[in-house]
C-alpha cells in the first residue's frame, strides 16, 4: 500500500482529501479549520512531500512523524493531518474489506443517534424550532442560546439579569414545547462568562438538558473546572482541543461529556484515543461535526466503535440542504438515527461531479460585536 498521490477536492464549504496507492485504490478524508481551508489546502500539499512513497497502513507511525516534526503546532497542521489520517483509516479497512469501526475492533451498536440543530432569537422562536426537528423523527436537538443571525450584540443584551434571564427563558420553552421524552444539548457557544454561566446552568436544571454545552470559552481549565463544580447539570467541551492531554485535563476536572472533532484534532488517530479516555473516567463523547459527509462519516465510524458514544451532532448539509448528493449514495438517515454504513472503510464515496455542482466557497470569519465595539467572541 504505497502512496502515490495526495490530492484536495473542493465543493461547497468544505475541502476534501484524496489519498491513492500504487494498486488505485483511494481513500477519502476531510479538512477542519473551515475559516483557513486556503492554508490548509496549501499544508497538505506540505505534507505530501513526507507521505508520497511510505506504506499507507503505517498510520500510526505517520501520525506521530507529523506532529512531532516541529517545533509548532497549530489548527492549520491538524487539520491537514486530519484529513490524511481520515484517508488512511479509509484505504487500510477497504484493502482488508472491512469497515473503520471493524478495524478497530468492532461495532458497539448497529445505529447511531444524532441531534439536529434549533435556530431562533426569541423563546417562542427557539420552540418553534425545536418543535421542526421532533416532526422530523429526531429525539433530541441542539438549542443555541447566543444569537447567530446578528453580527452584534445590543446594549441590552449586555445587561447580567437580561442575559441569564433570556438564555434560561429559550431552554425552559423548549422543554415546554417538545414535552418530557425528547433531549436538549443546551449549546452556549463559549458566549458566557463563569458567573453567567454558573447562573444559567442552575436555572435550565429544571429543564433537565442531556448536556450544557462550552458554557465559557476554553482557554482555562481553571475556569472551567469552576463551572463544573457549581453547575448541576452535565458539562459538554472539547470541540477546540487539539491534544489529548486537553481531554485528559476536561476529564480530571469532572467535564462528563468529551466533543473531539476528528476534522481538528488531527483525525481518527487522536479520536479514537480520546473515546478510550472518555470511557476509562466514566465520562461519554459527543463528537463536534460542523462540517460535510466524509466528517460525517468518520464520527459514525467513530460512534459505532466506541462504548463511550453518547449522541452525535448531526449538521445541516442533509437536511436543509442538497449536499447529502456529494455522496455517490447518501448517509441513511431514519428517524434521527444514522445507520451503518454496509461498504467497507468509510463506507462512502466522494460524486465524481461535486466540484461542478457545489461551487467552493470558503467560510468567513464572524466575530460578535458589542454594542460598545468590543470583541465578544464565539
Amino acid at each position: 500500500m504505497i502512496i502515490t498521490r495526495i490530492a484536495t477536492r473542493e465543493a461547497g464549504p468544505y475541502l476534501f482529501t484524496e489519498v491513492e496507492t500504487a494498486d488505485g485504490s483511494i481513500g477519502i478524508g476531510e479538512a477542519g479549520d473551515w475559516a483557513h481551508l486556503d492554508a490548509v489546502k496549501t499544508e497538505i500539499g506540505k505534507l505530501a512531500a513526507y507521505f508520497i512513497g511510505k506504506d499507507a497502513s503505517r498510520i500510526e507511525h505517520h501520525w506521530q512523524y507529523i506532529q512531532r516534526a516541529t517545533f509548532f503546532r497549530s489548527s492549520v497542521l491538524l487539520s491537514a493531518l486530519a484529513s490524511i489520517d481520515i484517508a488512511l483509516w479509509d484505504l487500510k479497512a477497504r484493502a482488508l474489506g472491512v469497515s473503520v469501526a471493524d478495524l478497530l475492533g468492532g461495532r458497539t451498536r448497529d445505529r447511531v443517534r444524532t441531534y439536529a440543530v434549533a435556530h431562533g432569537e426569541t423563546p417562542e422562536e427557539l420552540a418553534a424550532a425545536c418543535l421542526r426537528v421532533q416532526a422530523l423523527g429526531f429525539d433530541a436537538v441542539r438549542v443555541i442560546l447566543p444569537s447567530m443571525r446578528h453580527p452584534g450584540m445590543k446594549a441590552e443584551e449586555h445587561i447580567h439579569a437580561r442575559r441569564v434571564g433570556s438564555a434560561i427563558d429559550k431552554v425552559l420553552a423548549c422543554r415546554d414545547a417538545v414535552g418530557p421524552d425528547f433531549d436538549l444539548c443546551v449549546e452556549a457557544h463559549r458566549a458566557f462568562s463563569v458567573t453567567e454561566a454558573v447562573a444559567i446552568g442552575r436555572g435550565i436544571e429544571e429543564a433537565r438538558p442531556l448536556f450544557f454545552e462550552d458554557p465559557i470559552p476554553p482557554e482555562s481549565p481553571e475556569a472551567m473546572a469552576e463551572v463544573v463544580r457549581r453547575v448541576p447539570v452535565p458539562i459538554a467541551t472539547g470541540e477546540r482541543a487539539v491534544s489529548l492531554q486537553e481531554f485528559a485535563t476536561l476529564l480530571r476536572i469532572g467535564v462528563q461529556v468529551l466533543r473531539p472533532d476528528v476534522c481538528a484534532i488531527g483525525g481518527l488517530t487522536p479520536s479514537i484515543k480520546a473515546a478510550h479516555l472518555a470511557e476509562a473516567a466514566g465520562a461519554t463523547i459527543a463528537p463536534h461535526n460542523p462540517l460535510g459527509p466524509v466528517s460525517t462519516a468518520a464520527c459514525l465510524q467513530l460512534d459505532l466503535m466506541s462504548s463511550a458514544f453518547l449522541i452525535q451532532e448531526f449538521p445541516s448539509f442533509n437536511i436543509d440542504g442538497s449536499e447529502n448528493s456529494m455522496l455517490t449514495e447518501p448517509l441513511s438517515l431514519s428517524r434521527g438515527y444514522l445507520e451503518a454504513p454496509t461498504g467497507p472503510g468509510l463506507g462512502i464515496a466522494l460524486a465524481p461531479d461535486m466540484e461542478a455542482r457545489f461551487p467552493a466557497k470558503q467560510r468567513a470569519l464572524y466575530p460578535a460585536i458589542g454594542y460598545d465595539g468590543s470583541v465578544v467572541g464565539r
